[in-house]
C-alpha cells in the first residue's frame, strides 16, 4: 500500500519508500543497458528550447507527458535516462489491463508504477478517476515526478495526439483549470523510434478492426505486444525535454483573457493543443530512402492473416511512420508564424 497518505489507500501501488525502489534499480540498471546495446543503435536524451529552462522547469518535479512508443520501454528508458543526468526517478502510472504475467508487476516495482484502473460501470470509474486525481496531486505537492502517456493505449496510425480524458481526470475537481493545470507542471516529452517493432502487429489490428468492427484487443494480445516491444529491433532513439507548458499557459492568458470565460471542454482542448505541439515540434525525423522500402515489405511478411490485404497493410505502415513527420512540420510552422 502507499507509503505517504493513508487517504490513497484504494491505489495500488508497488513502491514502498525510497529503499526498495533504488534497491531495484539498481538491479534493473544493468539489464537496461543490454537491451540498449541489442535492441537500440543508441538512446540519446535530448532537448527542443532552451536546456536552462527545462533544467530550472524539473528541478523541483515535473509531470513528464509524452506520446506513446511502447507500454513497458516509454516509462523504463524515460526513467533510465532521467536518473543517470538528474537522479530523478518518476512515478508513473501503467493500466490494470496489462497484467498477466509475473514478471509485468516485478518490473512495474522496480519503476514506482501504480496501476491506472480502466474498467467498472460509469460511476465506479467516475470515482477511481477521482482518487488517481488526488494522488497523483499528492505526488506533485510534494515535489514527486510522474509519468504519463498522453493517451490511453497507443495511436496505431503514428498520429499522436493528447486524449481530453486524461487533462479531464487530472482536473476532476478543480476549480480553476488552468490553475490545477499550472499545479502539475506539465513538461511534455517527445519520444521517437527510428523503428517501431510493433509496427506490424499495429497494421494486423487495423485490418481486424476494419475487416470486423466489434474486434477487441485480448490480454494475449496485449503480452505479445508488450513482449515485441521490448526486445524488438528499434534502430536509433531521441527523448527530447520540452519546457514547461506553464510557460505557454501564462503567455496565453496575457495576451486572451477571455480564456478564462470558455467552457471547460474548451480549455481542455486549448491545453492538448498546447501539449501536441510540444511533442510534435521535438520529433527526431529519421532519413528514409529505398532501404526503408524494403524494411516495409520486410514487415509485411511477418503478418499473418487468412484474408490478407497487402495495399491496406502496406499503406497503414507508410501511414505510421509518415504522421509525425506531417504533425512535426505542422508544429513548426505554428512556432514560425
Amino acid at each position: 500500500m502507499l507509503h505517504h497518505a493513508k487517504q490513497f489507500r484504494p491505489i495500488r501501488a508497488y513502491h514502498t519508500g525510497w529503499l526498495l525502489p533504488f534497491i531495484d534499480f539498481l538491479i534493473l540498471y544493468p539489464i537496461l543497458l543490454v537491451m540498449r546495446r541489442k535492441t537500440t543503435k543508441g538512446i540519446q536524451l535530448q532537448y527542443h528550447g532552451d536546456r536552462k529552462q527545462i533544467e530550472q522547469d524539473i528541478r523541483h518535479g515535473a509531470f513528464f507527458m509524452t506520446n506513446h512508443r511502447d507500454i513497458v520501454m516509454d516509462a523504463a528508458w524515460l526513467t533510465f535516462l532521467l536518473r543517470t543526468r538528474y537522479f530523478i526517478h518518476p512515478y508513473f502510472g501503467i493500466g490494470n489491463n496489462l497484467f498477466g504475467k509475473w514478471w509485468i508487476e516485478h518490473v512495474v516495482r522496480s519503476l514506482r508504477a501504480f496501476v491506472v484502473i480502466r474498467n467498472g460501470g460509469f460511476r465506479e470509474q467516475i470515482n477511481n478517476a477521482t482518487t488517481l486525481s488526488q494522488y497523483i496531486r499528492h505526488l506533485r505537492k510534494h515535489h514527486k515526478s510522474i509519468w504519463l502517456a498522453q493517451r490511453e493505449g497507443r495511436a496505431k496510425d503514428g498520429n499522436d495526439i493528447t486524449q481530453p480524458g486524461v487533462l479531464k481526470m487530472l482536473t476532476i475537481d478543480a476549480k480553476d483549470f488552468f490553475e490545477s493545470v499550472k499545479e502539475l507542471n506539465i513538461c511534455p516529452v517527445s519520444i521517437s523510434y527510428e523503428f517501431d517493432p510493433c509496427d506490424y502487429l499495429k497494421a494486423r489490428e487495423m485490418q481486424l478492426k476494419r475487416d470486423n468492427p466489434k474486434w477487441r484487443k485480448s490480454r494475449k494480445d496485449d503480452l505479445v505486444s508488450m513482449k515485441v516491444g521490448i526486445d524488438g529491433q528499434k534502430g536509433r532513439i531521441v527523448y527530447r525535454l520540452t519546457p514547461s507548458i506553464n510557460h505557454d499557459i501564462d503567455r496565453a492568458l496575457a495576451a486572451q483573457p477571455e480564456l478564462r470565460e470558455l467552457s471547460r471542454n474548451e480549455q481542455i482542448q486549448f491545453v492538448c493543443q498546447i501539449i501536441d505541439q510540444h511533442i510534435h515540434a521535438a520529433y527526431e525525423i529519421y532519413p528514409r530512402g529505398k532501404e526503408f522500402d524494403e524494411y516495409i515489405d520486410s514487415r509485411l511478411q511477418l503478418i499473418h492473416l487468412s484474408n490478407k490485404d497487402t495495399d491496406f497493410l502496406r499503406a497503414r505502415l507508410y501511414e505510421m511512420y509518415n504522421y509525425p513527420v506531417i504533425n512535426h512540420e505542422k508544429a513548426l510552422n505554428k512556432y514560425n508564424s
